[in-house]
């Protein structure tokens, strides 16, 4: 066989979910960076709540907006090459934000980092549906839920340290640059499934291979067929509910614990990563004990059901009770709220690899991600409003926050049908 001839040798999919963890781990810290920094950021440009609050909406507005783009473009040229151009972008445009001197600056670049950030998790569903065995995808997805989840940990941490020492430019660019780095490895990547049309797009394979691996990966399926599954809307909706919680810690937690709390910033980052570790570790146990779970004959409804129902049960009483709690509980329920959110991440995900299969994971992610983001605009934007109008009390935004897990138990337990794969040609 010459050398032309020789195949290329494919990437072992534990390398593979070790390196999409990895673009997630990133990706966290480098949306987080905002929240980490912004009383200094706040004090040095002059901006209100409710700007700040604009500024993280303007974020989520464009990575929620890019979803079903992403998608598209994953099932198209791969997951390979859409995840190193996301990669490259919120990068860049995490650098740059080192140099910005107003709101408007900081907004446009907002957007971009949403833009970029947008491709990751439709980019990773596609590769995990297309090359890891359903067996072992509570594991998978748990070890990219510990890199999404240890994100913001490593990022409050380190950043909040890094920007007493250097201010909050310095850091930026810091992080931006360094987020550069996971390209190289990545770019190393070989991707080949029997169910993946990555390796078509991912090594410039011809139009006629492009187009065997795809026919090998399924029926072809339309996003009319996508949009028509009641799955596809109590999913979406649990995810919105699950993500307004989550976006309000991210984005208002380390503000209220310095403002409300009296926190000093060194104080603040190592409480808020703490709890982040957490929450991220749960996220891995809980990977691995859904595959056992399964191999164990638990149905997949059963098992993914249920840590999604008890994590919005613990938001709801979290929430709810914060605000008005001495400091030490409200640690410790942020603590209990963390840990459910973390039981239930890799379910976020794995429903949607199992019941759209490799045909349809990227655009169905899509379309719930985008959905499920919707409280980065409204939500996040919201409670920098309530906070204003409250005179700088986040009781109401708490409040908020904590009802919306009603719609999150509709959602799973209500609306969303037994998770099993979707029978694409009976449509």
């Amino acid at each position: 066989m010459t050398s032309e001839a020789r195949p290329l040798r494919t990437t072992a999919p534990l390398v593979l979910v070790g390196l999409m963890a990895t673009s997630l781990f990133i990706n966290y810290i480098d949306r987080g960076n905002l929240a980490t920094g912004a009383t200094q950021i706040r004090a040095d440009l002059g901006l209100s709540a409710t700007a700040y609050g604009a500024l993280a909406a303007g974020f989520y507005f464009a990575y929620a907006f890019c979803q079903l783009p992403a998608g598209a473009l994953s099932d198209r040229w791969g997951g390979k090459v859409v995840l190193a151009i996301g990669a490259a972008l919120w990068s860049v445009s995490t650098l740059l934000t080192g140099f910005v001197q107003g709101f408007l600056g900081l907004f446009v670049l907002r957007l971009m980092l949403g833009m970029g950030e947008s491709v990751a998790f439709t980019t990773t569903s596609k590769i995990i549906a297309s090359n890891v065995p359903k067996a072992q995808m509570g594991l998978a997805n748990g070890v990219i839920g510990f890199g999404y989840l240890v994100g913001p940990a490593a990022g409050t941490f380190i950043g909040g340290l890094l920007m007493i020492q250097w201010g909050w430019r310095a850091t930026f660019v810091l992080f931006g640059a360094a987020s550069m780095l996971w390209l190289l490895p990545w770019s190393r990547v070989r991707i080949s499934s029997p169910l993946a049309d990555d390796v078509a797009s991912a090594e410039g394979a011809s139009s006629e291979g492009a187009g065997a691996e795809r026919a090998g990966a399924g029926p072809e399926v339309t996003l009319r067929q996508i949009l028509s599954r009641r799955a596809l809307w109590g999913a979406s909706l649990g995810h919105f509910a699950g993500n307004w919680n989550w976006y309000f810690i991210l984005g208002y937690l380390p503000m209220y614990l310095e403002m409300q709390r009296g926190f000093s910033k060194a104080h603040m980052a190592t409480v808020v990563s703490s709890a982040y570790l957490v929450n991220a570790l749960a996220a891995l146990f809980a990977g691995w004990a859904i595959d056992k779970a399964m191999a164990r004959g638990w149905s997949p409804s059963l098992t993914l059901k249920v840590p999604l129902a008890l994590a919005h049960v613990a938001g709801l009483v979290c929430m709810l009770a914060m605000p008005g709690m001495p400091v030490g509980w409200c640690i410790a329920l942020l603590f209990v709220y963390e840990i459910a959110l973390g039981l239930s991440c890799p379910a976020y995900f794995i429903i949607p690899q199992i019941m759209a299969g490799p045909s349809a994971a990227a655009r169905w992610v899509g379309m719930q991600n985008m959905m499920g983001n919707m409280p980065g605009i409204i939500g996040v934007f919201f409670a920098g409003v309530l906070i204003d109008a409250g005179g700088g009390s986040y009781g109401t935004a708490f409040l908020l926050a904590g009802l919306v897990n009603v719609l999150g138990l509709i959602g799973w337990l209500a609306i969303l049908p037994r998770v099993a794969p979707v029978d694409w040609h009976a449509d």
